[in-house]
């Protein structure tokens, strides 16, 4: 993960922002963010902000064109339709966009962590790029199936991470499941949705 100087962990999340699991939370809140056209950099600085780094983030119209395409890249992982698709996708990811394997802390100033991206200090596209390609990584090695999905809801399109074991999740939240339901069963009933 892309460290800021001048950030101070603190000790319960001296090494959680590092983790595989806040990373790819990480990810998706960024892809989310990042799939809006004209998205401000304040914005997503706000995202960086919400998962651990510091408040000093300064990001640039250019940085976030940057952050932007590579994020677009990596919805299309959350879109595989199946393990076999994410895995190509992010196999090609991977040959295309990151450098080698490599620890880092940063100067001492993090725990050790591992990144793909060519330098702790290289632009921001390419260190979302590698940083979420590396975390999906390890979700689909680990638990042999796709990280995540696309929300069904015509309404919302965001991606989220599949948490847990069970059933395929089709939608981001309970709310836009209910809401799809309630749609739904207003159409089978042609009682008229006040939502459109």
């Amino acid at each position: 993960m892309r460290y800021l100087r001048g950030v101070e962990p603190t000790n319960s999340d001296w090494s959680a922002r590092h983790s595989v699991q806040a990373v790819a939370l990480r990810t998706a809140a960024l892809v989310n963010a990042l799939s809006h056209e004209g998205v401000s950099p304040q914005s997503v600085s706000a995202v960086l902000r919400a998962h651990g780094e510091g408040d000093a983030v300064e990001l640039s119209e250019r940085d976030v064109a940057e952050m932007r395409a590579a994020a677009l890249q990596v919805r299309e992982v959350f879109a595989a339709d199946g393990t076999d698709e994410a895995a190509a996708r992010l196999n090609r990811l991977l040959s295309l966009s990151t450098g080698a394997l490599r620890l880092t802390s940063h100067g001492g100033r993090s725990p050790w962590h591992p990144h793909l991206d060519r330098d702790d200090d290289g632009p921001w596209g390419e260190w979302l790029l590698a940083s979420s390609c590396l975390a999906l990584t390890v979700i689909v090695w680990d638990r042999q199936r796709p990280p995540g999905g696309v929300c069904a809801s015509p309404a919302c399109g965001n991606v989220f991470l599949t948490q847990g074991s069970g059933p395929a999740r089709r939608y981001c939240s309970r709310r836009c499941a209910t809401r799809e339901r309630v749609a739904a069963h207003r159409r089978a009933k042609k009682i008229p949705d006040p939502a459109r």
